[in-house]
């Protein structure tokens, strides 16, 4: 069935000018209802030229958002249909008086789904006892909470670490000299924060690597600068390192290609991009364009449906849901497509 949308209420703002990122899904019938001008462009296509006269954005990660492209510019409103905001500079838009949103959670489900996989492929593949293994997660917000509960569904121990929480007076937490020591698959889920308390920048580093006890499989679906790629290939050369996992990259969308070919799977940043996280993204983001505008409005946005005949093995039903060895095939094969497979990613629905 096609993707649905209902809405009810609209206060339509005349003359206004919004220009979205032309991938963000299920939007145009309803934003189109929403604002006098629309605009549509490749998340890279944002110019100070073209926004000078808009007076929202919706972006995608791939649109710095700074004082270069906005000064000047009359836009008061700034909605990321992502969980991360590190390609927007806050302090500026404080300055400017723009105000910003993200998506938290808006797509936990489906990193979820994706680290759920890959613990199947290295159950299935690597010989890996999950109910004898211990996973550390690194970074316990929307994402790492619903690892930690699919994880502990699958038998495995599960160590947390978030230092912010357990400095807040949040108990179970452990330090990450602890997720080194302990665990046999170690997954991050942070943000990337470059300076500060919690600095997250090459948080894999040397240190860090050298620390590591079991071997452990190491998986990174956060961001890509929060693993120090070259650290990372001498653990592995070195043996201080069983395998990785990796969905986000240094330097996207020209990645190491190095690490490409050693790693076990590797995904061009699509962990999130299950089509029901999209729809969360996108369905969050015109809330709360509508919010600031004052605009009333109900959504109901849903994605297509994909008809499976799902096994009757657990197991392979989830894989047959989504397997991300598909998506590591593709990157392994035409790494120079890395923006064109995210641009161009098929339906992938959540169970």
């Amino acid at each position: 069935s096609k993707s649905t949308y209902l809405c009810i209420r609209f206060r339509r703002i005349e003359d206004m000018k919004v220009i979205i990122d032309h991938k963000i899904p299920y939007i145009k019938e309803a934003i189109s209802r929403i604002a006098d001008e629309v605009v549509f462009l490749p998340g890279n296509a944002f110019t100070k030229e073209e926004v000078r006269d808009a007076d929202a954005l919706i972006v995608r990660t791939r649109t710095v958002c700074n004082r270069e492209l906005l000064e000047g510019s009359q836009v008061k409103f700034i909605a990321t249909a992502t969980i991360g905001y590190d390609h927007i500079d806050t302090e500026y838009c404080r300055e400017a008086g723009i105000t910003w949103t993200n998506c938290p959670g808006c797509n936990a489900g489906s990193v979820e789904q994706y680290v759920h996989s890959v613990l199947l492929l290295l159950k299935r593949e690597k010989g890996l006892d999950l109910e004898k293994s211990t996973i550390g997660i690194v970074g316990v917000g929307h994402v790492g909470s619903r690892v930690r509960r699919m994880a502990e569904g699958l038998g495995m121990k599960v160590l947390l670490n978030d230092p912010p929480r357990a400095e807040q007076g949040e108990s179970g937490f452990v330090d990450l000299e602890t997720i080194a020591r302990e665990c046999d698959v170690i997954t991050f889920h942070t943000p990337l924060s470059r300076e500060g308390k919690y600095a997250t920048f090459h948080l894999v580093n040397d240190e860090f690597l050298l620390s590591l006890k079991r071997i452990p499989y190491i998986i990174n679906s956060s961001r890509g600068e929060v693993v120090d790629t070259d650290a990372l290939l001498v653990a592995l050369a070195t043996g201080k390192v069983r395998d990785v996992v990796i969905d986000t990259w240094e330097n996207e969308p020209n990645i190491n290609q190095e690490l490409l070919d050693v790693a076990f799977l590797a995904t061009p940043h699509i962990a999130g991009y299950s089509a029901d996280g999209k729809a969360n993204a996108t369905r969050m983001s015109l809330e709360a364009l509508c919010k600031f505008f004052h605009i009333e409005a109900t959504f109901d946005i849903m994605p297509d449906k994909v008809d499976i005949h799902f096994s009757t093995d657990k197991e392979e039903a989830y894989l047959q849901a989504y397997n991300p060895k598909r998506d590591s095939e593709w990157l392994k094969a035409s790494p120079e497509k890395f923006e064109w497979f995210r641009g161009n990613y098929p339906i992938r629905r959540e169970i």
